[in-house]
């Protein structure tokens, strides 16, 4: 059996400012440190056989801190851009609170959890699983065949572009769509690549 863990990485300097981020490379927050650390935690249990990652350090310091929770510092691990949270144009460093007084909160939800509209400048949720999708079906999914087991740190948006494959969703469902930072979320799938189950730890 093959099992996948998708984690969103700790919170961010900039997601405790309540600004958007995207493609903005900002460090984690200290509570963000200590959410990978507690994620690292929840996946003791877990020998991983190898990780991904996008290329922005919140992930990439999220990965490590749980690696060397687990005492796994040494498994392969493969950086790609493919796994970027998704590029919010204009609204990168903006205040979310006052991006909703100017825009208004039903416009601004529109931008952060629809499917296919793009933000101002930025990337729509289609536009970011069409650069997520093909990567895992190209260089994770193959693992996964073989029976591995996977963990991927990323970001909110290129998880959720991930989630509604692995899970079917419409473009309905994935407006309701949130992913927590630091909580490891498995998926556990057959010897044909079938969705078994999924679940948060």
């Amino acid at each position: 059996m093959a099992r996948l863990i998708l984690l969103r990485h700790g919170e961010s300097q900039w997601n405790l400012e309540n600004r958007f981020t995207g493609w903005v490379d900002v460090p984690l927050s200290p509570r963000g440190v200590q959410e990978a650390k507690n994620a690292g935690d929840k996946l003791r249990g877990f020998t991983f056989d190898r990780a991904f990652t996008s290329v922005l350090s919140r992930a990439n310091e999220t990965l490590r801190f749980v690696l060397e929770t687990i005492g796994q510092t040494h498994i392969p691990i493969e950086k790609d851009q493919a796994l970027n949270e998704r590029m919010y144009g204009e609204l990168q460093g903006l205040d979310k609170a006052d991006t909703v007084k100017k825009y208004g909160e039903a416009q601004v939800k529109i931008w952060r959890r629809s499917y296919d509209v793009n933000p101002p400048g930025g990337e729509s949720l289609k536009d970011t699983a069409a650069r997520v999708l093909p990567y895992y079906e190209a260089k994770i999914q193959p693992y996964l065949l073989k029976g591995e087991t996977i963990l991927i740190a990323a970001h909110g948006n290129s998880l959720r572009a991930l989630v509604m494959q692995l899970e079917q969703l419409t473009k309905e469902q994935v407006l309701e769509l949130n992913i927590p930072t630091g909580a490891p979320l498995l998926y556990e799938f057959d010897s044909s690549g079938k969705l078994i189950s999924h679940r948060y730890l």
